[in-house]
Protein backbone atom coordinates (compact mmCIF):
# COMPACT_ATOMS: atom_id res chain seq x y z
CA UNK A 1 0.00 0.00 0.00
CA UNK A 2 1.75 3.39 -1.42
CA UNK A 3 2.14 6.11 1.10
CA UNK A 4 -0.66 8.94 0.60
CA UNK A 5 0.50 12.10 0.04
CA UNK A 6 -1.82 15.52 0.33
CA UNK A 7 -0.55 18.80 -1.63
CA UNK A 8 -1.79 21.72 -0.86
CA UNK A 9 -1.06 24.99 -2.67
CA UNK A 10 -3.31 27.21 -4.59
CA UNK A 11 -0.67 27.57 -7.78
CA UNK A 12 -2.16 25.10 -10.08
CA UNK A 13 1.74 24.55 -11.72
CA UNK A 14 2.91 23.79 -8.17
CA UNK A 15 0.56 21.34 -7.50
CA UNK A 16 0.78 19.33 -10.40
CA UNK A 17 4.36 19.73 -10.56
CA UNK A 18 4.66 17.83 -6.92
CA UNK A 19 2.36 15.70 -7.51
CA UNK A 20 3.58 14.37 -10.64
CA UNK A 21 6.69 13.80 -9.59
CA UNK A 22 5.48 11.94 -6.54
CA UNK A 23 3.36 10.06 -8.31
CA UNK A 24 6.58 8.79 -10.56
CA UNK A 25 8.00 7.92 -7.03
CA UNK A 26 5.56 5.60 -6.03
CA UNK A 27 3.34 7.56 -3.62
CA UNK A 28 -0.30 8.33 -4.21
CA UNK A 29 -0.75 11.99 -3.63
CA UNK A 30 -4.72 13.86 -3.55
CA UNK A 31 -4.82 17.47 -3.56
CA UNK A 32 -6.14 21.02 -2.33
CA UNK A 33 -6.23 24.33 -3.86
CA UNK A 34 -6.27 26.02 -0.40
CA UNK A 35 -6.07 25.16 3.28
CA UNK A 36 -9.67 24.91 3.71
CA UNK A 37 -9.89 22.37 1.50
CA UNK A 38 -7.21 20.69 2.29
CA UNK A 39 -8.52 20.21 5.98
CA UNK A 40 -11.70 18.31 4.44
CA UNK A 41 -9.11 15.86 2.58
CA UNK A 42 -7.03 15.40 5.55
CA UNK A 43 -10.22 14.16 8.01
CA UNK A 44 -11.41 12.02 4.83
CA UNK A 45 -8.71 10.71 3.48
CA UNK A 46 -5.98 10.71 6.24
CA UNK A 47 -2.72 11.37 4.83
CA UNK A 48 0.48 10.03 5.73
CA UNK A 49 1.79 13.40 5.00
CA UNK A 50 1.17 16.92 4.18
CA UNK A 51 3.12 19.19 1.34
CA UNK A 52 1.34 22.24 2.18
CA UNK A 53 1.59 25.87 0.92
CA UNK A 54 1.86 28.63 3.49
CA UNK A 55 -0.13 32.10 1.40
CA UNK A 56 -3.36 31.16 0.44
CA UNK A 57 -7.33 31.83 0.25
CA UNK A 58 -9.64 30.86 2.67
CA UNK A 59 -7.61 29.42 4.98
CA UNK A 60 -3.69 29.55 5.06
CA UNK A 61 -0.88 27.24 5.43
CA UNK A 62 -0.51 28.27 9.26
CA UNK A 63 -3.90 27.84 10.14
CA UNK A 64 -4.24 24.66 8.20
CA UNK A 65 -1.39 22.71 10.22
CA UNK A 66 -3.00 23.96 13.81
CA UNK A 67 -6.52 22.68 12.73
CA UNK A 68 -4.57 19.49 12.21
CA UNK A 69 -2.41 18.88 15.04
CA UNK A 70 -5.58 20.40 17.38
CA UNK A 71 -6.49 16.37 16.64
CA UNK A 72 -5.37 13.92 18.42
CA UNK A 73 -5.35 11.20 15.59
CA UNK A 74 -3.10 13.55 13.53
CA UNK A 75 -0.71 14.75 16.17
CA UNK A 76 2.23 12.51 14.50
CA UNK A 77 1.32 13.13 11.07
CA UNK A 78 4.83 14.68 9.14
CA UNK A 79 3.97 18.33 7.31
CA UNK A 80 6.05 20.13 5.57
CA UNK A 81 5.61 23.77 4.61
CA UNK A 82 6.38 25.62 1.69
CA UNK A 83 6.74 29.13 1.34
CA UNK A 84 8.65 31.96 -0.63
CA UNK A 85 9.32 33.79 2.47
CA UNK A 86 12.56 33.18 3.75
CA UNK A 87 12.48 35.34 6.57
CA UNK A 88 13.44 33.92 10.12
CA UNK A 89 10.11 35.09 12.12
CA UNK A 90 8.44 33.29 8.76
CA UNK A 91 10.09 30.01 9.75
CA UNK A 92 9.26 30.31 13.48
CA UNK A 93 6.00 31.05 12.78
CA UNK A 94 6.12 27.40 10.67
CA UNK A 95 7.45 25.70 13.35
CA UNK A 96 5.15 27.35 15.91
CA UNK A 97 1.97 26.44 14.16
CA UNK A 98 3.56 22.48 14.19
CA UNK A 99 5.33 21.85 11.44
CA UNK A 100 8.13 19.18 10.94
CA UNK A 101 9.86 21.01 8.49
CA UNK A 102 10.35 24.46 6.37
CA UNK A 103 11.06 24.20 3.20
CA UNK A 104 11.55 27.67 1.03
CA UNK A 105 10.45 28.37 -2.48
CA UNK A 106 12.14 27.82 -5.40
CA UNK A 107 13.08 24.13 -4.02
CA UNK A 108 13.92 21.00 -6.08
CA UNK A 109 11.77 18.27 -6.28
CA UNK A 110 14.39 15.90 -5.86
CA UNK A 111 14.84 17.74 -2.49
CA UNK A 112 11.27 17.73 -1.37
CA UNK A 113 11.13 13.95 -2.05
CA UNK A 114 14.05 13.25 0.29
CA UNK A 115 12.73 15.27 2.87
CA UNK A 116 9.37 13.03 2.51
CA UNK A 117 11.09 10.04 2.46
CA UNK A 118 12.79 10.97 6.16
CA UNK A 119 10.13 12.28 6.84
CA UNK A 120 7.98 9.21 6.81
CA UNK A 121 10.33 6.41 7.78
CA UNK A 122 11.07 8.60 11.02
CA UNK A 123 7.25 8.87 11.51
CA UNK A 124 6.71 4.91 10.98
CA UNK A 125 9.18 4.40 13.76
CA UNK A 126 7.88 6.90 16.14
CA UNK A 127 4.25 5.27 15.51
CA UNK A 128 5.65 1.59 15.42
CA UNK A 129 7.10 2.72 19.07
CA UNK A 130 3.73 4.34 20.24
CA UNK A 131 1.56 1.49 19.73
CA UNK A 132 4.16 -0.68 21.37
CA UNK A 133 4.24 1.38 23.88
CA UNK A 134 0.24 1.64 23.98
CA UNK A 135 0.03 -2.33 24.00
CA UNK A 136 2.27 -2.99 26.68
CA UNK A 137 0.44 -0.80 29.04
CA UNK A 138 -2.59 -2.37 27.90
CA UNK A 139 -1.40 -5.90 28.81
CA UNK A 140 0.27 -4.81 31.98
CA UNK A 141 -3.46 -2.82 32.69
CA UNK A 142 -4.99 -6.13 32.09
CA UNK A 143 -2.86 -8.11 33.96
CA UNK A 144 -3.29 -5.67 36.97
CA UNK A 145 -7.26 -5.95 36.64
CA UNK A 146 -6.91 -10.12 36.78
CA UNK A 147 -4.77 -9.84 39.27
CA UNK A 148 -7.23 -7.94 41.06
CA UNK A 149 -10.38 -9.55 40.47
CA UNK A 150 -8.69 -12.61 41.55
CA UNK A 151 -7.29 -11.11 44.87
CA UNK A 152 -10.70 -10.29 45.44
CA UNK A 153 -12.68 -13.50 44.66
CA UNK A 154 -10.01 -15.15 46.66
CA UNK A 155 -11.02 -12.52 49.70
CA UNK A 156 -14.79 -13.20 49.27
CA UNK A 157 -14.17 -16.59 48.96
CA UNK A 158 -12.26 -16.63 52.68
CA UNK A 159 -15.48 -14.48 53.79
CA UNK A 160 -17.80 -16.99 52.82
CA UNK A 161 -16.41 -20.06 54.32
CA UNK A 162 -17.73 -20.85 58.01
CA UNK A 163 -15.36 -21.62 60.88
CA UNK A 164 -16.49 -25.45 60.65
CA UNK A 165 -15.96 -24.93 57.03
CA UNK A 166 -12.04 -24.00 57.64
CA UNK A 167 -11.67 -26.58 60.20
CA UNK A 168 -13.07 -29.35 58.06
CA UNK A 169 -10.83 -28.23 55.35
CA UNK A 170 -7.67 -27.58 57.19
CA UNK A 171 -7.82 -31.47 58.28
CA UNK A 172 -9.24 -32.85 54.72
CA UNK A 173 -5.52 -31.05 53.02
CA UNK A 174 -3.82 -33.54 55.39
CA UNK A 175 -5.38 -36.72 53.50
CA UNK A 176 -7.59 -37.68 56.56
CA UNK A 177 -11.10 -39.50 55.71
CA UNK A 178 -14.62 -38.02 57.01
CA UNK A 179 -14.46 -40.61 60.23
CA UNK A 180 -11.03 -39.25 60.89
CA UNK A 181 -11.92 -35.68 60.60
CA UNK A 182 -15.08 -36.11 62.25
CA UNK A 183 -13.25 -38.03 65.49
CA UNK A 184 -11.00 -34.61 65.51
CA UNK A 185 -13.60 -32.16 65.42
CA UNK A 186 -16.52 -34.49 67.37
CA UNK A 187 -18.50 -34.44 64.43
CA UNK A 188 -20.42 -37.47 62.27
CA UNK A 189 -19.05 -38.62 59.17
CA UNK A 190 -22.56 -37.51 57.64
CA UNK A 191 -22.22 -34.20 59.04
CA UNK A 192 -18.35 -33.88 57.53
CA UNK A 193 -19.81 -35.11 54.06
CA UNK A 194 -22.37 -32.22 54.51
CA UNK A 195 -19.06 -29.83 55.23
CA UNK A 196 -17.16 -31.35 52.41
CA UNK A 197 -20.24 -31.61 49.64
CA UNK A 198 -20.47 -27.54 50.39
CA UNK A 199 -16.62 -26.65 50.40
CA UNK A 200 -17.02 -28.28 46.74
CA UNK A 201 -19.99 -26.21 45.89
CA UNK A 202 -18.01 -23.23 46.90
CA UNK A 203 -14.85 -23.47 45.52
CA UNK A 204 -16.26 -25.14 41.95
CA UNK A 205 -14.22 -28.11 42.11
CA UNK A 206 -15.66 -31.86 41.73
CA UNK A 207 -13.52 -33.53 43.56
CA UNK A 208 -11.34 -33.84 46.84
CA UNK A 209 -8.59 -33.91 45.33
CA UNK A 210 -9.55 -30.69 43.60
CA UNK A 211 -10.35 -29.17 46.10
CA UNK A 212 -7.36 -29.81 48.30
CA UNK A 213 -5.57 -28.61 45.23
CA UNK A 214 -8.14 -25.12 45.16
CA UNK A 215 -6.60 -24.61 48.72
CA UNK A 216 -3.65 -25.08 48.12
CA UNK A 217 -2.86 -22.61 45.37
CA UNK A 218 -4.93 -20.07 46.62
CA UNK A 219 -3.90 -20.23 50.50
CA UNK A 220 -7.33 -21.07 51.73
CA UNK A 221 -4.99 -23.15 54.30
CA UNK A 222 -2.15 -22.65 56.34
Amino acid sequence: MPFKILVVDDDLGTRLSISDYLELSGYQVITANDGQQGLVLVNKHHPDLIVTDIIMPQMNGYELVRQVRQQVHFRLLPVILLTARTQTQERILGYQSGCDLYLPKPFELEELAAAINNLLERSQIIQSEYKSSLQENLQKADYIDETELSDRQRTQLHESLTNREREVLEILTHGFSNAEIGDRLHLSPRTVEKYVSSLLRKTDTSNRAELVRFAMEHNLVE
